[in-house]
C-alpha cells in the first residue's frame, strides 16, 4: 500500500433500493446511513432486476421485484430503439432526482446502480437478443449478449439515463456475460455437470459473438463444435471432465478452439464498457465497473476457493486490466469470510487496475460471510489497506442491528473519526 493511500480517508457507501426509500422514509434512510453509519452517501438501484428478498425493516417483509427503472425513458434516447427498459411504478415521481436534491443538501454523495445485461423481461420479448448456447438453445431470457448491437445500443441508453439524474457515479452490473448457473428463477436439473460442462454450456453462440470472435483469428466453428461434444457427452450419461475451470484446462480438455473463443469474449465486453463509460462521461458523471466474479466465487457461502477472484473474471468476458484504463471506477465484490482472502483478492485486483482507477470493495456486513461488528471491523480494515472505497451491501436486505455494525467498523479505519 501507497503513503498516499494510507493517509487518504477511507469512502463509503451503502447499497439501497428505491422501495426502502419509499418504504421507511428517505430522511430517515439518509439519517441512518450517513449520521448513525457514517458513510458518505448512497449507492441506489436506478434499473434493477427480478428478485424476491427478505426484506426485514421494509415496509413488506418479502418484497417482489421486477425488471425496470425507476425514471421515465428519455424519448430522444430510446425514441428509435428496439429494446425499451420495462418502467417500475412510481418512475414518473423521479425518485433518484428527488434523491440527489436531498443528498446534495446533505453534502453527500449519490450512485446509480444499474443492472445493464440481466432483464428476464427483454428477454423474453426479444428471445434473438439473448444468448445463444452450443446447441442452438436461447434458454437464458435473463442473459442479453453483450456482442448484440441492439443490446449495445441499449446499454448506453440507459447508462446515459442514469448519469441525466444528476449522480455522482453510475455503477454498472452485469455489463458483461451471465453464466448457465445463474439463468433462470426456477431451475431443475439431474445431469451431474462439471466446472468445464457448465461454463461450456453458459458460452454465447449467437451470430454476433460467432463474427466478433472470427474477425479476432478464433474458429468459432469448431469452437462450438468442441463445446456442444463435451456437453453431450455428459448429457448421455457420462462422468464430468476432470480438472477445474481455467483457460489452459478448458484446451486440454475440451479443445484449444473453445479456449481461444472463450477468451476472445473480454474485447466484446472491454469493447462495450469504454463505449458505455464513454457516453457516461459526456453526461457529467462516472462509471464504476463492478465485477462479479467475488460473487460467482463467494456469494452463497462466503467460502471462496482457489485463486483471487481476478483470475476468474474472464469466465464473464472480463479483462480487468484492460477495463480499468477505461473506467474511472472498478468495485469488487469482497464475498468472503477471511479477512486474509479479501487481502489476497484485492490485492491482485489492485495489481490488475493499476493505481489511476478508483478501486471500491463491497462488503456484507452479515450472514452468509460476516458474524460480528469485530468480524466486520477486521475486514473493512483489511479492504482499506488495498481499496479506496469500501460499500456495505445491502441496507433493506440487512436486520437492523446487523447495519449497526458499520460504525464501528469504519471507525477503525479512519482514525480522525
Amino acid at each position: 500500500m501507497s503513503k498516499d493511500r494510507r493517509e487518504r480517508r477511507t469512502e463509503s457507501s451503502v447499497y439501497a433500493f428505491v422501495e426502502d426509500l419509499r418504504g421507511e422514509g428517505p430522511d430517515l434512510v439518509l439519517d441512518r446511513v450517513l449520521g448513525t453509519y457514517g458513510c458518505d452517501g448512497l449507492t441506489v438501484a436506478a434499473a434493477y432486476h427480478r428478485a424476491r428478498d427478505v426484506t426485514p425493516h421494509g415496509a413488506s417483509r418479502v418484497t417482489l421485484r421486477q425488471d425496470g427503472v425507476h425514471f421515465l425513458p428519455p424519448t430522444d434516447l430510446f425514441g428509435s430503439l428496439r429494446l425499451q427498459p420495462p418502467v417500475q411504478p412510481g418512475a414518473e415521481e423521479e425518485p433518484l432526482r428527488a434523491l440527489r436534491r436531498s443528498t446534495s443538501e446533505r453534502g453527500a454523495g449519490l450512485s446509480g446502480w444499474t443492472v445493464f445485461l440481466h432483464n428476464t423481461t427483454l428477454g423474453l420479448a426479444h428471445p434473438d437478443v439473448t444468448q445463444e448456447n452450443c446447441f442452438g438453445d436461447r434458454a437464458a431470457p435473463a442473459d442479453l449478449c453483450p456482442a448484440h448491437p441492439d443490446v449495445r445500443a441499449y446499454a448506453t441508453a440507459l447508462a446515459r439515463s442514469v448519469a441525466r439524474l444528476g449522480v455522482d457515479r453510475v455503477v454498472a452490473e452485469s455489463l458483461h456475460f451471465g453464466t448457465f448457473g445463474h439463468g433462470y428463477h426456477h431451475e431443475r436439473s439431474f445431469v451431474e455437470f462439471g466446472p468445464l460442462e457448465d461454463f461450456l454450456l453458459g458460452l454465447c453462440f449467437c451470430p454476433f459473438c460467432v463474427e466478433r470472435a472470427e474477425s479476432a483469428g478464433v474458429d468459432a466453428r469448431s469452437a462450438r463444435t468442441e463445446a456442444e461434444q463435451a456437453v453431450r457427452r455428459v448429457l448421455e450419461g457420462a462422468a464430468p471432465l476432470p480438472g477445474g475451470l481455467s483457460p489452459d484446462t478448458l484446451a486440454e480438455q475440451v479443445g484449444k478452439s473453445v479456449a481461444e473463443y472463450a477468451l476472445s469474449r473480454r474485447e466484446t465486453v472491454g469493447s462495450l464498457v469504454a463505449s458505455v463509460a464513454s457516453a457516461v462521461a459526456e453526461e457529467g458523471s462516472g462509471l464504476v465497473f463492478l465485477d462479479l466474479t467475488g460473487a460467482i466465487k463467494g456469494y452463497a457461502d462466503g467460502l471462496p476457493t482457489g485463486g483471487p477472484a481476478v483470475d476468474d473474471a474472464w469466465r464473464t468476458g472480463i479483462d480487468p486490466a484492460a477495463v480499468a484504463p477505461t473506467v474511472p471506477g472498478y468495485a469488487v465484490l469482497a464475498y468472503a469470510r477471511d479477512p486474509a482472502r479479501i487481502t489476497e483478492d484485492l490485492t491482485a485486483y489492485r495489481t490488475a487496475v493499476g493505481d489511476d482507477c478508483a478501486l471500491r470493495a463491497v462488503l456484507r456486513p452479515g450472514v452468509p460471510d460476516t458474524s460480528s461488528s469485530a468480524h466486520l471491523a477486521e475486514k473493512v480494515g483489511a479492504a482499506a489497506a488495498t481499496a479506496d472505497a469500501v460499500d456495505f451491501y445491502h441496507y433493506g436486505l440487512a436486520p437492523l442491528p446487523v447495519l449497526d455494525r458499520i460504525p464501528s467498523a469504519l471507525a477503525h479505519v479512519r482514525p480522525e473519526a
